[in-house]
Parts: structure tokens; C-alpha cells; sequence
């Protein structure tokens, strides 16, 4: 197979993967929200709290990105921004009660989801789907760094 065959069948995975859907229903997130969702999450099991500039460096996207998804979630009533009690400069994104109960809904299912495409997958064959994949990408991580 020729490299212009190669990149259009890369593309065309990369869409596939895009467009999975883990959940059982209509998620009420896209990607981006469920994994920014989820950072918040492990942040407070971790007894901390994030601020706009640690969900950007830890989702690989701009601050500025971040601060838009977090304005459509506010205004969905999802999270919320807490003022730092000594810097108000700093604000804090927390979920809202509201959004725990969402969220674990959604992961619940998207774990369950994952739980059934791995039985039939295999976990063997899973594994090594995600350690091939985790390759592939630092390979061109290295490739494409300047």
C-alpha cells in the first residue's frame, strides 16, 4: 500500500474513533466535555480543585478552548466557577450537583458499553490494540515534533 493510501485509511480511523459513541443513549457531552468532566472528577477524588489552565494542559487543548466549553457547560448549569477566597483572579471549576448525577450516569454507561466491546474483543487482543496504538502515536509524536 502506497503512503496517500495509508494516510486516508489513518484519517478515516481517526474519524471512526471521533465519532464512537460509548453510551447506550444520546450523551448530553461531547468527547472534550466528558474528558474535561472527568479530570474535574479525579481532581476533587484527589482532594483538589482545577482552574482553567490545568484542564487545558491535561485535555492538550487551548486555555482559550476550555474557557468556551466551560461557558456552554455554566450555562447548562453543569459546572460552575468557584472564586479563590484569597486571589479572586483564580477561579476554581467545580461540577454541579446536577452534573455528578449526569456524569455517573454517563460513565456507567459508557463503562458498560466498553465492558461488553471488550469481552467480545477480548482483553488480550484490547490490550494490545491500545499498547499498539500508545506506539503509534508516540512515533509520530517524534516524528512530527520540531
Amino acid at each position: 500500500m502506497e503512503s496517500k493510501e495509508y494516510l486516508k485509511s489513518v484519517f478515516h480511523m481517526m474519524k471512526r474513533v471521533g465519532d464512537v459513541n460509548l453510551g447506550s443513549f444520546r450523551s448530553r457531552f461531547n468527547h472534550s466535555e466528558m474528558r474535561m468532566i472527568e479530570e474535574i472528577t479525579l481532581a476533587r477524588g484527589r482532594g483538589e480543585r482545577v482552574i482553567s489552565t490545568q484542564l487545558a494542559r491535561a485535555l492538550g487543548i487551548t486555555r482559550s478552548a476550555v474557557s468556551q466549553m466551560i461557558n456552554r457547560l455554566e450555562l447548562h448549569g453543569i459546572v460552575k466557577r468557584c472564586p479563590d477566597k484569597i486571589d479572586r483572579k483564580i477561579a476554581y471549576i467545580e461540577l454541579t450537583e446536577e452534573a455528578e448525577e449526569i456524569y455517573r450516569k454517563e460513565r456507567d454507561s459508557y463503562c458498560a458499553t466498553l465492558s461488553r466491546a471488550i469481552e467480545t474483543m477480548g482483553e488480550e487482543k484490547f490490550l494490545k490494540c491500545l499498547e499498539l496504538t500508545e506506539e503509534f502515536c508516540d512515533i509520530i509524536e517524534k516524528e512530527t515534533r520540531y
